[in-house]
Formats: structure tokens, sequence, C-alpha cells
């Protein structure tokens, strides 16, 4: 992926890694659009860095996605990058027969980007160079079990973003996935973005840029802190490994 005079955008723009993304983006070069759901952060994004442009969009809303992309499309005809980064995180106690919240994750996590590609891949495939950047998770491929409905839609993020880039492996468009560890923001809860046991945000931002920079190829974006998990499987251990990570979760979090 070219880093360097893109139009992006980026959903869940407002905070986050979604925020940092795109101030990275922008400070490199490129015209920036961040999405999301609180007006007043996308407002706050925008006024901290000129020239960055935004668009309220809940993407957990089919209808409101259709729309959206008219709208894009028409304004930002260039548009050649999108990174689906919005997303929920919620702890959910299984046993509870509770199913809300799990709905909710499901349609923005999930369905979101789904829906989201399919109303602006023929725009992006009109385009000499292109990029599909979903965002999953190290959860995606080691769960932690008090956030079973997060954890499993970043599997199928995973899932998705591998047939999605087979699909598009003859056109103009590439298709690379953002791994993150626990970073430092405030995805499950505003306490996360000072826990010493998460990456600092700025230098998980870092890295991602310096990789994209360095390996403009890669179709999978991991920096080191992800490797354990997103290699548990491979590494052999895999069932100790998981008891080991969800008993020191399930510690921490009594």
């Amino acid at each position: 992926m070219q880093i360097i005079g893109n139009t992006i955008l980026i959903t869940g723009g407002g905070s986050g890694i979604g925020r940092a993304l795109a101030e990275a983006f922008h400070a490199a070069g490129n015209q920036v659009v961040i999405a999301g759901r609180r007006k007043n952060l996308l407002d706050e994004a925008i006024a901290a860095n000129p020239g960055m442009k935004a668009a309220v969009l809940d993407i957990g809303n089919g209808d409101a996605i259709r729309s959206f992309a008219e709208q894009i499309k028409g304004d930002y005809p260039a548009l050649n990058v999108v990174i689906h980064n919005a997303g929920i995180m919620k702890t959910e106690v299984l046993q509870n027969g509770a199913v809300a919240d799990a709905q909710a994750i499901v349609a923005t996590n999930l369905l979101g980007p789904i829906r989201l590609t399919a109303a602006l891949l023929p725009l992006l495939a009109t385009q000499p160079q292109a990029a599909i950047m979903t965002v999953s998770s190290g959860l995606a491929f080691l769960p932690m079990t008090m956030t079973p409905t997060y954890s499993a839609t970043k599997a199928a993020i995973h899932s998705y973003t591998q047939s999605l880039r087979y699909q598009l492996r003859d056109t103009s468009v590439q298709v690379l996935e953002l791994i993150p560890p626990y970073v430092q923001t405030e995805l499950l809860e505003p306490g996360q973005a000072k826990d010493p046991n998460a990456m600092p945000l700025k230098d998980f931002i870092a890295e991602t840029m310096n990789i994209l920079k360095t390996s403009p190829g890669a179709t999978e974006i991991c920096v080191e802190r992800v490797k354990p998990l997103r290699f548990a499987e491979a590494n052999g251990g895999y069932d100790a490994f998981f008891k080991k990570f969800n008993d020191a979760i399930t510690a921490r979090a009594r």
C-alpha cells in the first residue's frame, strides 16, 4: 500500500486507533476523511488537524451505510483507500442469556465493514491503485473469553479479509489486515487508556506506519507485540496459552 497521495476514508476516526491513524496519514500527505457516530469527536479531530474532513456515520445501521456511501462517492470521487476501523467491544456473561450487546457488536464490527465494502468497491475498483484495510485484533486468533462476541467478530473479519483478498487478486485493489494488540485506547473502558499492560497508542501507530512504509506489499500488519496472539496456534501449546492468557485477564478484572 502506498502511504502518500491517497484519499482515505477511516471509519471510527473520531477516537482511539482510528483518530491516531487518521492523523498519521494526514501528516504523511493524504486527504483523510474520518467517519463516526459522535459528531463532537469528529469536530474535535477536524479542529486539531486542518484540512482533514469528516462525515457522520452509524456503521451499525445498514440503511445509513447506503446513503453515506452515495454521499462519499459524490464528495470524494478520488477515494482509493478505505480503512474499516470502527468497532465496539463489550464484556458479556453468556449465562445471562442476553443478546442485545452481541447483536450490536455483530452489526458494527462485522456487517458494517461488509456492507460498506460492498457499497464502495465499485468506486475503488476504478482507481489505478486502491486498498481496503480491515482492522481485526489479536483476539481474532486467541479469544478473550470475557468479550466472546467481539473476539468472534474479529475472527470473522480475518476470514472475510482473506476471501476478499483472493477475490480481488486480479484487480487494482490491495486488501490488508491490521491486527492490533491490546492498545491504550478507551475501546473497552476509560481506564484502558492508561493501562500499563496495554501498548501505548503512539508506539502502536509509529510501528504500524513503519511497516506500511517499509513493506508496501504486506497483507497482514502485525506489530511485534501482537505476534504471540497471531501465531498462538502455529507456535504450539495453544490450549495452555489460552488458559494462561484468560486466567490472567480474569484475575486482573476481579
